[in-house]
């Protein structure tokens, strides 16, 4: 490993140090910005290299200790020891230089950055599991920071609810005593308020000892057991055998009480305490009034369509994954929700036949996936729209449909901040007001 001292000159959107050595791009993993370092090259590239942290010569005044021992084996999190207020101007900064270069805008204000708590927040999730012959037990985990090929090798995780991640060892010791332990590849979690649910995916059928094994462990640990064979559909509950996952949004800060059922496997915000302060915060910008009519894309499960139609005349949700359109109709009635309808759509193809994009919307809510809202803005939002909010996952893809919104629809980008929803890494959750100029 060829070796350097360098200084870092900024902070990678990914959460590494950036260097220049010789003229040439270094992604440094384990720097921050302003500090000295000696690194150690590890891959090279055509136009880049990326390399690690040997030693911090000149600390930032920002720099922490990581509250994870695991921290830079395993890759579930990249700025744990850079303290909170720089992740959040860190996280700022992305926003604001992706608005800038992608999408020529600038807000006219920017929003307090919303927080919550830092630790055992994350109530979804993936482990990998994989059976290492030259260390003789099973890992279970996150992959490694350095080569996401390899399961990092830990014990606990700090992140992770704490019902899960204070048993990621158990979980080890549980899968490497089965028949079955080189066959499962992975187990997804996933918090309710009162159940908490393990996925097992397994590759050939479990044996009856196996079986028994996991419902063992599920009722020693108070978590329910699933079962997954084969695709999503094949999931199933092995103990108990009807387990319900709910997760309440109390009412207050501009929020109806509701309760929404979900499976284990269905998208829901990872950060139930940020996704209650994140839905105070849509209320509040899109400033729903008895007499609005309000379109929710990529509604998903209805976790800001019910609240909304509490204070709305009507309110339509459009999901492209029939699954979640269905559960999010029984979770309007079990809610006693009357004025919400819910349609399946894939909004990355032309919807613009629908009966839902051709009506009139006061207002519209856009909550995409990484990819963001391009297809859709190419059709909506119709004239009669006068206010918009944007919920984003990826900056890049935001800043480029405000540029649309801004310079092609006649919107005024009034407000944007983040929201950290995932603690101790790189990745920007945030909000956006769009209003009709």
């Amino acid at each position: 490993m060829k070796e350097f001292e360098a200084t870092i000159t900024d902070l990678a959107h990914d959460g590494r140090g950036v260097a220049r050595i010789d003229g040439k791009t270094v992604f440094v993993s384990g720097a921050l910005l302003g500090e000295q370092v000696r690194l150690g090259i590890r891959k090279r590239h055509r136009n880049f290299d990326e390399a690690e942290t040997l030693e911090v010569l000149e600390r930032s005044p920002h720099r922490v200790e990581p509250q994870c021992a695991h921290f830079g084996q395993c890759g579930g999190c990249s700025l744990q020891h850079l303290d909170a207020p720089a992740q959040i101007q860190a996280k700022q900064r992305v926003l604001s230089d992706n608005f800038a270069r992608i999408g020529k805008v600038e807000p006219k204000r920017w929003l307090e950055p919303l927080t919550d708590a830092p630790w055992g927040y994350r109530r979804k999730g993936r482990l990998s599991v994989r059976a290492v012959a030259k260390k003789g037990r099973v890992l279970v985990g996150f992959r490694e920071e350095s080569n996401p090929r390899f399961v990092a090798d830990i014990s606990h995780c700090e992140v992770v609810h704490p019902a899960i991640g204070s048993r990621i060892g158990l979980l080890a010791e549980l899968i490497g005593g089965l028949d079955a332990a080189n066959d499962i590849p992975q187990i997804e979690f996933a918090a309710g308020d009162d159940t908490v649910a393990l996925v097992f995916r397994h590759l050939k059928p479990l044996s009856e000892r196996d079986s028994q094994a996991l419902v063992a462990f599920g009722k020693a640990h108070g978590l329910a057991i699933y079962l997954q064979p084969g695709g999503v559909s094949s999931v199933h509950p092995l103990w108990p055998e009807q387990p319900r996952l709910t997760f309440r949004l109390p009412a207050g800060e501009g929020v109806a009480d509701v309760e929404l059922e979900f499976q284990p496997l269905d998208f829901v915000q990872v950060n139930a305490g940020m996704n209650r302060r994140m839905l105070a915060r849509t209320m509040e910008l899109l400033d729903p009034q008895p007499t609005d009519r309000v379109l929710d894309l990529f509604c998903g499960l209805g976790n800001f369509t019910l609240p909304i139609a509490r204070r709305v005349a009507e309110v339509a949700g459009v999901e492209g994954e029939h699954g979640l359109v269905e559960r999010a109709a029984a979770n309007a009635a079990r809610n006693g929700i009357a004025n919400a309808t819910f349609h399946v759509a894939n909004l990355f193809e032309d919807q613009r036949g629908s009966a839902w994009a051709r009506a009139g919307w006061d207002k519209i809510l856009l909550d995409p996936p990484r990819a963001g809202a391009e297809q859709v803005l190419e059709y909506l939002p119709r004239k009669g729209t006068d206010r918009i909010v944007y919920v984003s996952c990826h900056p890049a893809s935001l800043a480029r449909d405000a540029g649309l919104l801004v310079h092609r629809h006649g919107f005024e980008l009034t407000a944007a901040g983040v929201m950290d929803m995932f603690p101790h890494t790189a990745h920007v959750e945030s909000i956006a007001l769009f209003e009709r100029r």
